[in-house]
């Protein structure tokens, strides 16, 4: 579990981690640099959910190396099943990563949302959404190895 005590926010419990793959994760299909790194690291705390629609087919081979929960979803209704599985997970004790509009739910249900942007850029809902954007998915994944990170932008 992380634990992270937001001054005049609260105090969050997370025990999972759920993670859009293409355009988070992975660019063109394929893991970015450091990110199987950092979620071996995040794995050790937080359990590591991937839900996605995987529309170049690779994320179970991508993801096969880690101790991952992979959901490849159907083209219909994403958003709608992606905060499915969050409900499932217990909404309260999940942090969410994503960078498109089907990931919206999933950012703003979570007790946590993290919006990327990253090469393939960011939905503006999916913004709106977040808690937080990070300009990348590294430093996305980083600021919840360094919660001070988080704490210095959210609290009150």
């Amino acid at each position: 579990m992380l634990e992270i005590d937001i001054p005049g926010v609260g105090n969050l419990q997370l025990k999972h981690l759920i993670c859009d793959y293409n355009g988070t994760l992975a660019l063109d299909g394929r893991l970015i640099d450091g990110v199987a790194q950092r979620l071996e690291v995040l794995g050790r705390s937080l359990a590591l959910h991937v839900v996605t629609g995987d529309p170049l087919g690779t994320a179970e081979r991508e993801l096969a190396a880690l101790d991952v929960n992979l959901l490849v979803l159907s083209d219909n209704d994403q958003a709608i099943f992606k905060e499915d599985y969050l409900r499932t997970l217990g909404m309260h004790g999940v942090v969410a990563i994503g960078n498109g509009s089907n990931d919206r739910h999933m950012l703003q249900k979570s007790a946590l949302g993290i919006a990327v942007i990253g090469p393939e850029g960011a939905s503006s809902v999916a913004l709106g959404a977040a808690d937080l954007v990070a300009l990348d998915v590294l430093s996305a994944l980083d600021m919840l190895t360094h919660p001070q990170r988080i704490i210095t932008s959210l609290r009150c």
